[in-house]
């Protein structure tokens, strides 16, 4: 009764949700507990094709907030299409990397083995920081012999000759040393963070001669990418503490009455195997994950204030505003150098450094070749609720009122 025969002859038994149900949380993200990769870790980089010309393949951001877009969508055959929708959008301030480094790998049976590693003559103090504990207790002598056999061997000709011909002659794999300009983004930090990031593209010497050209210069976001491209965020989740199991595995609660506490599991599993197996949901570390999301579109990339000092703009909405927020974005200030626009969310609280990679994948769905067109950004205070866009809206909106009541404080004094 309620089985079913198929041709081979295997009889399958209808079930009923009352003896099957799917687990309460996945197992994919085992174990959750806080990440030693606080900066975010490239795992894999996107395959490499030598036909292009060589190019760096990520970049490292600090997260300034979020706001909200108005466009209109172009997507034949959608109801959207032709409509105007606002989406929220992400914030994310990219100070230019300075390039101080790269290293050689070769490719073994066992994965990669970096074989050399070359760095350039003169490093910054926010990249030495990095080496320390405590700069200042410290005697910050970090790279002092390298940097004078830099210029030693400069004056007989190359530098680092031999270093350099053996990672051109043995190496598959060329990944630039890279650090961030913690002091231009306000996060209140003086340490660089410094990631290795891949360059593909070119052959192997091209890309040694591309890391090598790139030595103590800036890299602009706009150079690694564009608007429009889809590509991946690396980082770590805001963290939450220490949590019981309904929060952190969303079981069900138990009944009302129950001995001893009803936000629990009832059973963490039978009297044999006489433990407890790992797939049991338990208490514990919620948040502060690492973590990578796939597909993120880049709606615009903008300039810094003192080349763009009206990035906001846009065609349809002639008021001249910068990117930041009336008040500043909550809880990291106003973004002054360049930045670049995610749809949606990005993990972790502000001033974290997330890092991003172009796409592993080709990116084919309609979606992802979408050309945006933005009509407008929103600029409001995001401290209560925002109602104009610049202070000179909001003046003019006031008019002298708050004028006259400071004259009339004055009089009264």
């Amino acid at each position: 009764f309620g089985s079913r025969v198929f041709g081979s002859g295997t009889v399958l038994a209808m079930s009923h949700r009352k003896f099957e149900r799917p687990r309460h949380g996945s197992l994919g993200f085992l174990p959750r507990k806080r990440t030693k990769h606080h900066h975010g870790k490239i795992k894999s980089f996107p395959k490499d094709d030598q036909s292009k010309a060589p190019h760096l393949t990520a970049f490292m951001s600090y997260k300034a907030g979020m706001t909200h877009i108005v466009r209109e969508v172009d997507r034949p055959g959608s109801k959207l299409n032709k409509k105007e929708i606002v989406e929220p959008v992400t914030i994310l301030e990219t100070p230019p990397m300075i390039v101080v480094g790269f290293v050689g790998y070769v490719e073994t049976p066992r994965g990669l083995r970096a074989l050399t590693s070359v760095w350039a003559g003169h490093l910054s103090e926010e990249c030495k920081r990095r080496f320390y504990k405590s700069w200042q207790k410290s005697k910050q002598k970090a790279f002092t012999k390298y940097q004078k056999r830099w210029s030693e061997d400069s004056k007989e000709g190359t530098p680092m000759q031999a270093e350099v011909e053996r990672a051109k002659k043995y190496c598959q794999v060329i990944r630039a040393i890279c650090h961030t300009q913690v002091g231009k983004a306000k996060i209140g930090q003086k340490k660089a963070h410094i990631k290795e990031i891949q360059v593909n593209g070119g052959t192997t010497e091209a890309k040694v001669d591309f890391a090598m050209g790139l030595f103590e210069q800036e890299v602009k976001i706009d150079s690694c990418f564009s608007q429009d491209e889809m590509i991946d965020v690396i980082g770590t989740t805001k963290g939450k503490g220490f949590n019981g199991v309904v929060t952190r595995w969303g079981v069900t609660r138990l009944m009302r009455k129950t001995h001893r506490g009803l936000r629990k599991v009832a059973c963490i599993g039978s009297w044999h195997p006489a433990r407890v197996s790992f797939q049991v949901p338990r208490s514990g570390q919620r948040g502060y994950h690492h973590r990578t999301e796939i597909n993120k579109k880049i709606y615009r990339v903008g300039k810094n204030l003192k080349d763009d000092p009206v990035n906001a703009k846009t065609e349809n909405d002639l008021t001249e505003k910068p990117i930041t927020p009336m008040g500043g974005f909550s809880h990291y200030g106003e973004v002054n150098e360049d930045w670049v626009m995610l749809k949606g969310t990005v993990m972790g609280p502000r001033k974290r450094v997330i890092t991003l990679r172009k796409s592993l994948l080709p990116q084919v769905t309609r979606k992802a070749l979408e050309k945006v067109t933005l009509k407008f950004i929103d600029t409001s205070s995001k401290f209560g609720h925002g109602r104009f866009q610049t202070s000179e809206e909001k003046a003019k909106f006031y008019g002298n009122v708050q004028k006259k009541a400071k004259t009339e404080a004055k009089e009264d004094a």
